[in-house]
């Protein structure tokens, strides 16, 4: 059996959006003036032993990575600031977490705290992938998922989203995936 400190601990505001699949959490070791670089490693450790397969890491700048190379757990950087980066930059994000989440591979996501950026991307992300079909209703869910009351910017990220669902309709009342609108 392995010491406790080999199995790591678990990320602050640590949650499952869609259950041993894809989370969210703060960025390992802590934001801001409370980052420790012990407890970094010692989240990277629970992460990498949880069977995470990738970190997609959405910080503006590339602070720490090289973390997770020294502990042997792969990563992706792919910068997301919110609303302000457009549409394109929240479908590549959207994208990224499919390509990496996808055939029963475990993805978690960060960017310096959870917050509404991270939260609303994961309720952007939930019409993306069709698992819900409105902005209101995805907004519902990031909050209840995470706990946490999502604010303008997590409620604009969803916005982004959302209106493509209507645009997906055909004039015949059949969505781009074939099924019949009621």
């Amino acid at each position: 059996m392995r010491g406790k400190w080999a199995q790591g601990i678990i990320p602050r505001g640590f949650t499952w959006i869609v259950k041993d699949r894809i989370a969210v959490s703060e960025r390992p070791g802590g934001c801001g003036q409370s980052h420790r670089r012990v407890r970094r490693q010692e989240e990277i450790i629970w992460i990498r032993e949880a069977g995470f397969d990738t970190v997609l890491s959405l910080l503006s700048g590339d602070n720490n990575l090289h973390a997770y190379d020294e502990l042997g757990q792969p990563w992706v950087h792919l910068p997301f600031a919110g609303p302000d980066d457009g549409v394109d930059r929240l479908l590549a994000v959207c994208r990224a977490i499919d390509e990496h989440s996808g055939g029963g591979r475990r993805l978690l996501l960060h960017r310096e705290e959870l917050n509404d950026v991270v939260c609303g991307l994961a309720g952007a992300w939930l019409i993306h992938a069709g698992l819900v079909d409105s902005g209101p209703r995805a907004i519902s869910f990031a909050e209840q998922l995470t706990s946490r009351p999502l604010g303008r910017p997590g409620r604009a990220i969803v916005g982004m989203m959302a209106p493509r669902e209507s645009a997906d309709v055909e004039d015949n009342g059949a969505t781009a995936h074939g099924t019949q609108d009621s």
